[in-house]
């Protein structure tokens, strides 16, 4: 399973689960080693796949890091975080995390939209 590492430590994802509200946004940044890139793309369309089927998914995307940068980042909509913690909780989707290789480091955090 990949290495979870909190954004802003003082309020680990995990934690923010406490606060039901939605919709949010899970950015969802990971540092993947060159040579496994195409592997966790393959096992990140599956999860993806798995996701859009969840009650309360709204959206989702892949980004990468230009200039060679090892970045990916999933930017996914969810209706609340209740909906998130249910999809990221279930044996399926445990499953397939369980797959990601150690040496993928993952910082997830969960934001709310703000006028700007």
């Amino acid at each position: 399973m990949n290495k979870l590492q909190s954004l802003d430590p003082i309020t680990p994802m995990f934690a923010q689960f406490q606060e039901e509200t939605g919709p949010i946004v899970l950015a969802n940044t990971f540092l993947v080693p060159e040579e496994r890139t195409e592997a966790f793309l393959d096992l990140f369309r599956r999860q993806a796949a798995f996701m859009r089927a969840q009650p309360g998914f709204v959206s989702l995307q892949m980004h990468k890091g230009t200039a060679g940068s090892r970045l990916l980042m999933n930017v996914a909509v969810w209706e609340s975080t209740a909906a998130l913690a249910t999809a990221l909780g279930s044996p399926e989707f445990q499953r397939m995390a369980a797959e990601f290789p150690d040496d993928i480091v993952s910082y997830p955090h969960i934001f709310e939209q703000i006028d700007a």
